[in-house]
């Protein structure tokens, strides 16, 4: 089955979300093409799209259903991090570093030498943060960025996109920071991994998140 081809005339325009199929195994491919624009991404996370694509074809937008996703109120916090954080060990800021967290959570990881987090990926993510649609929770030690994470925010959404960490415990702090800020109800997490379900992360259907991220607008 073939996916829609995104027109450039119209940057707002996605297919249904009922249209995405499933590719290499990986369900919730939507459409390909189109360019990286703050008013593309907006509309994007606006319908629950999001990019996620590598260097050798063009932009896909996924929307997989089900999705996973972190209610902020049910983050697993275990006792060894509730510790970390009652001895301050490591120093948590917003927005201090966004682009130095995006190009870390770039790096090459577990020996693959690719990344998806393309240099037009950085620029496009870098403008939605300068318009004030994206965020980056930075965890410090010392004068030293150690982890930390960032995201599209739609309200009370988190949209989350990559985190990393130097020193152990520093993503989990990043994750555990967004869901405690008071700011947010909700951290997308789009695809589910183990880590990620270690820390809460459940699945809910394509349905249901459009209507989390719908209310978030509303408000």
């Amino acid at each position: 089955m073939e996916i829609a081809a995104l027109r450039n005339d119209d940057p707002t325009w996605f297919p249904p979300l009922e249209a995405a199929i499933c590719a290499d195994g990986v369900d919730g491919l939507l459409a390909a093409g189109g360019d990286l624009s703050s008013e593309r991404l907006l509309g994007a996370y606006r319908n629950a799209i999001f990019p996620w694509y590598d260097e050798q074809g063009p932009i896909l937008w996924w929307s997989p259903d089900p999705r996973a996703v972190i209610f902020a109120d049910a983050i697993y916090v275990s006792k060894s991090m509730a510790r970390l954080i009652r001895r301050q060990t490591f120093r948590v800021t917003w927005n201090q570093a966004f682009e130095q967290v995006v190009r870390q959570c770039a790096m090459p990881r577990n020996g693959n030498p690719g990344t998806w987090i393309l240099p037009e990926m950085i620029q496009a993510y870098q403008q939605l943060h300068l318009s004030g649609h994206a965020q980056s929770c930075e965890i410090w030690s010392g004068e030293e960025l150690v982890g930390g994470i960032y995201g599209v925010t739609i309200g009370n959404v988190f949209c989350g996109e990559s985190m990393f960490h130097r020193q152990a415990n520093a993503s989990k702090l990043a994750l555990i920071s967004v869901a405690q800020s008071g700011q947010f109800d909700v951290i997308d997490c789009q695809f589910p991994s183990e880590h990620l379900l270690s820390m809460g992360a459940e699945m809910i259907s394509r349905d249901t998140f459009v209507g989390l991220v719908k209310s978030a607008m509303d408000k």
